[in-house]
């Protein structure tokens, strides 16, 4: 009885409303083949710029394994624990079979025992701790977010000593604490395996390395272009990596005491040019010298290999650990100016200001060099290489037009010089980009692109929309503590 009447129920119902459930139907339908289409154009204009657009297409990164040195031991390069190094290997294809691309992963410094003890308990300093990697930014398969190099030969190489791939110490006693600084080997040891890989028959080569790893880059450009065969081409890539000889904002040489640390401890001297510890003039102490050749406004005097720095004029993590440390920051007035430029009142931007002449009046000379290739742009951002958002899509950040990929490329096949130096903030041609580095890969940036406009210095603007997604901005870490993790992307 009671199937009967809910039977009749239906029937009733069916027949007052099926015009109307039809009518409903019909809009949804219209309304998924609207958005369908609306996507299929969208990507086709996105493809058409030679950029793959996030919102309407995703490509998944490959995940590659990790390779570690087994013979690395019997060469004494180890990682600080004396665990085997390693690096990830994705081979080329087609017309990049022959061509290989390196990047050397950052990742700060630790400065004595206990710290780089620490350090041997994680990712950044034991290969216990590494796992598979996504190919991401320059190191993407794809040429719609790697135009130039997607088919290359493309290898991450680890970092797990804690001094820009640089320290060159033989005793493995450490204030009791047993600890291997032999940086220096595993470079060595690395491109060793990596020439028996395939490497030494490479037409064309690109040494890239972001922040520690930028710095390491600096300091190894040389060296990779002399392990090579003559008539290979070779060039180097340092992102963010250029940092500054500056004193902080209490007016203390903060970052130079503790580069200092880094050198005297880890035996880095061995691995800088001699020529530059010997070329101070009036002649220094020979700590003092070698302290200086850590910083690449002296390393980049003595390179002959041609070298593009991709630098932000303003490099969050040396605003947050170089000018303006908590430590230097007691009352935390530069607290939220520190973690996003647009906190900073017009004090702190004037000190940002000369914080940017100075990095441009140490980039000076090296306008000048022929070979070189320069990006310095205005974003608040640190490591632009290892992001798809950064490195190549529609919402990178631009100079003369151009993205840092394509801008890298044309330098690098010498289709054009590429010396780019963006307006200061906030008259700047870039979107605010502001990565948070020490939060999880879900946690990054939306940038949302706005109409280009022109302000009163003349510079074109784009005024942008943005939203930190899942986002928990903590107060940075110390210099002593930090690790530079890598752009989400």
């Amino acid at each position: 009885m009671a199937i009967h009447r809910i039977r009749l129920w239906f029937r009733r119902w069916w027949g007052r409303n099926r015009v109307t459930l039809a009518g409903g139907c019909a809009v949804v339908i219209l309304a998924v083949i609207f958005t369908v289409r609306y996507w299929e154009h969208e990507e086709g204009r996105a493809e058409g710029r030679g950029v793959q657009n996030p919102v309407f297409r995703s490509l998944e990164p490959p995940l590659v394994d990790l390779t570690l040195l087994r013979k690395a031991k019997a060469k004494g390069a180890l990682c600080l624990d004396g665990s085997l190094p390693g690096y990830h290997l994705l081979r080329g294809e087609g017309s990049g079979s022959d061509k290989w691309l390196l990047h050397l992963e950052g990742g700060g410094w630790c400065t004595n025992a206990e710290s780089c003890a620490s350090r041997g308990r994680t990712a950044l300093g034991s290969s216990m701790y590494m796992e598979a990697m996504h190919f991401v930014g320059i190191l993407s398969p794809y040429p719609s977010q790697n135009p130039d190099f997607f088919n290359w030969n493309k290898v991450k190489v680890r970092y797990c000593d804690g001094a820009s791939f640089a320290g060159d110490v033989e005793s493995e006693d450490q204030s009791g604490l047993k600890l291997f600084f032999r940086g220096q080997h595993v470079w060595e040891a690395i491109i060793d395996q990596l020439l028996s890989e395939g490497l030494a028959k490479a037409t064309q080569a690109f040494l890239t390395g972001c922040s520690a790893g930028g710095l390491a880059t600096f300091i190894h450009c040389d060296n990779f272009r002399n392990r090579l065969p003559k008539d290979t081409t070779v060039k180097c890539l340092a992102d963010a990596g250029f940092f500054l000889d500056e004193k902080d904002i209490s007016g203390k040489e903060t970052v130079r005491s503790f580069f200092n640390e880094v050198v005297h401890l880890q035996g880095v001297a061995k691995s800088l040019p001699s020529d530059c510890i010997t070329a101070m003039e009036p002649p220094q102490a020979y700590l003092l010298s070698s302290l200086l050749c850590f910083f690449p406004h002296e390393l980049i005097k003595r390179i002959n290999t041609p070298l593009f720095i991709l630098n932000p004029a303003y490099d969050f993590w040396q605003i947050q650990h170089i000018l303006a440390p908590p430590e230097s920051d007691p009352g935390g007035q530069w607290r939220r100016c520190r973690m996003n430029i647009r906190y900073c009142n017009s004090n702190q931007i004037e000190i940002l200001q000369g914080f940017r002449k100075n990095l441009l009046d140490s980039l000076n000379k090296f306008q000048r060099n022929k070979k070189g290739g320069m990006f310095i742009n205005s974003c608040f951002v640190h490591c632009q290489t290892m992001s798809n958002i950064t490195w190549h899509s529609p919402t990178s950040p631009r100079l003369s037009n151009k993205t840092i990929a394509e801008a890298v490329g044309d330098w690098y096949f010498e289709r054009g010089v590429v010396m780019e130096i963006d307006c200061p903030y906030p008259f700047t041609s870039q979107i605010e980009f502001f990565f948070v580095l020490h939060t999880s890969p879900k946690e990054y940036m939306e940038l949302a692109p706005s109409p280009r406009r022109k302000n009163r210095a003349g510079c074109a603007c784009i005024v942008s929309r943005q939203r930190i997604i899942e986002t928990s901005i903590a107060e940075p870490a110390g210099m002593r503590n930090s690790s530079e993790q890598r752009a989400p992307s």
